[in-house]
């Protein structure tokens, strides 16, 4: 029962917090928040959509070799950045405003694309259903 309590009061300080910390004029660190639970979630999903991406422009064995590390690479920063941005949701961090051409503080994404899979990677279009098809 003390862990449970524990975990309530935690809970509700982080949500205080979020709360205090949430500008209308500094972003969304809800939006945050989710950014980086899907990017821990499904990060793994860069490793064969760069492998895809690879073999795409450069051909099957670019993309097998290096479209397989290049994916790697992805998925650790991915996951990296998630972790960095579930710890610190409530808080705004430097040159992570919302718009690039920006500088400051914001809640605005560390990696681009924003999201795991992007409308250009949604091949069924199942995810984006109002973009136009490629």
């Amino acid at each position: 029962m003390r862990l449970a309590n524990k975990a309530l009061v935690v809970g509700l300080v982080v949500a205080i917090t979020a709360v205090i910390a949430f500008d209308v004029n500094a972003g969304d660190p809800f939006r945050k928040l989710g950014r980086g639970v899907v990017n821990v979630a499904f990060g793994v999903l860069e490793i064969p959509m760069k492998v895809y991406d690879v073999n795409k422009d450069e051909g099957g064995l670019a993309g097998v070799t290096y479209g397989l590390f290049k994916g790697i690479g992805f998925f650790v920063a991915r996951e990296v950045i998630g972790v960095v941005e579930i710890a610190t949701f409530p808080m705004p961090l430097p040159g992570a405003t919302e718009s690039k051409r920006d500088a400051g503080w914001g809640y605005g994404p560390l990696m681009e694309p924003e999201w795991v899979v992007g409308p250009d990677h949604d091949i069924y279009n199942i995810i984006y259903q109002d973009f136009p098809q490629n």
